[in-house]
């Protein structure tokens, strides 16, 4: 299916809510959290806080939910002006808890693609957030021995993209990003020459928005379902 000659392209996957489940939850863990802060602030206001304090501390905590956990932490205090008990901290440390064990859920059709696609294309997984706890999900998930090679990274940016292709010895034509976010997974891609396929998530974190109207369209496409990727790559790749 190379284009090519003797090309193997690799295709990498994004993890959170490309393969399974992952924003839903932390939407309703945040809902059950403003339910709990209800005497203290509404649902709009805390939520407009806890996005600032979660890109705030970004660059300290990461992403992931240990991250989110403590942001939730500090936006309690900060939205009860130091008022949050320490019972009402304990049922947020709890709730992070939660996310932590939560079990995987895949999303529909991604094992049968993934298993449709291995074989022909080179697989890879290229997700971000906390190593041990992604480790732990994609242990979870079943899904690991389908890719060849797995990067857990701090940030999906050109640079750590160039690095990764560095790294595997690929050039942009031979390089195609799976994911749902624009932000994460489609513009840097592109930036870099190499292609990208955006398939949305049923919710998107804020932080993830981003404008791809700029973005060169011949590098990138919109898909709805992950069960499209294998009938999108003859006439996609070079």
């Amino acid at each position: 299916m190379a284009k090519g000659p003797g090309m193997v392209y690799c295709l990498a996957f994004d993890a959170d809510d490309t393969l399974w489940h992952n924003e839903s939850l932390f939407a309703i863990t945040q809902e059950q959290v403003s339910n709990l802060l209800r005497p203290y602030v509404d649902e709009a206001t805390l939520g407009s806080q806890l996005l600032k304090t979660e890109k705030r501390n970004l660059r300290l905590f990461g992403y992931g939910v240990k991250g989110f956990t403590l942001s939730m932490i500090e936006t309690a205090i900060e939205v009860s002006q130091g008022r949050v008990t320490a019972r009402e901290i304990q049922t947020i440390l709890d709730a992070g808890k939660g996310l932590l064990s939560h079990p995987i859920e895949l999303l529909p059709h991604v094992r049968e693609t993934l298993e449709e696609l291995n074989g022909s294309y080179n697989l890879m997984m290229i997700t971000k957030g906390d190593l041990y706890h992604q480790e732990s999900r994609i242990a979870a998930s079943g899904l690991g021995d389908l890719f060849s090679s797995i990067e857990v990274v701090s940030e999906k940016d050109p640079q750590t993209y160039r690095k990764i292709l560095t790294r595997y010895h690929l050039e942009p034509d031979a390089f195609v990003m799976v994911g749902n976010s624009l932000r994460s997974d489609i513009l840097p891609v592109v930036e870099l020459g190499a292609r990208a396929i955006y398939i949305p998530y049923e919710i998107t974190w804020e932080h993830e928005t981003a404008d791809a109207s700029q973005a060169n369209p011949e590098l990138w496409r919109q898909l709805a379902s992950i069960r499209d990727v294998p009938r999108l790559l003859p006439e996609f790749l070079p």
